[in-house]
């Protein structure tokens, strides 16, 4: 995630650049879910008003229970209409994000 102030204004930037937009949604408290990539490339960014690493899985309920054997904490499955989340933090309190579409 890539932590902007106004996501409209950094999503024309980044379409400038040659960024196709790949999800724009409504998010959590009004607020829109930007998420951009290169065409042909596996990497998406972002645009939010924070920044940390979105990790995408196929079985996110599998990825929680196998990180949580290790000792890993990791919040809550939030089941949106944009996908299913969970969040953890590493060691040194940067956010990482399990995402299951």
């Amino acid at each position: 995630m890539i932590p902007v102030n106004d996501r409209q204004k950094a999503k024309e930037f980044y379409l400038k650049l040659g960024f196709q937009v790949l999800v724009e949604a409504p998010a959590a408290h009004g607020e829109t879910w930007i998420q951009m990539g290169l065409p042909g490339s596996d990497t998406s960014i972002s645009l939010a008003s924070f920044s940390g690493i979105i990790c995408e899985t196929d079985d996110i309920e599998a990825k929680v229970k196998e990180l949580k054997e290790k000792g890993i904490e990791v919040g809550k499955i939030d089941n949106t209409p944009w996908g299913r989340f969970a969040w953890l933090k590493d060691l040194d309190g940067n956010s990482l994000c399990l995402q299951q579409n």
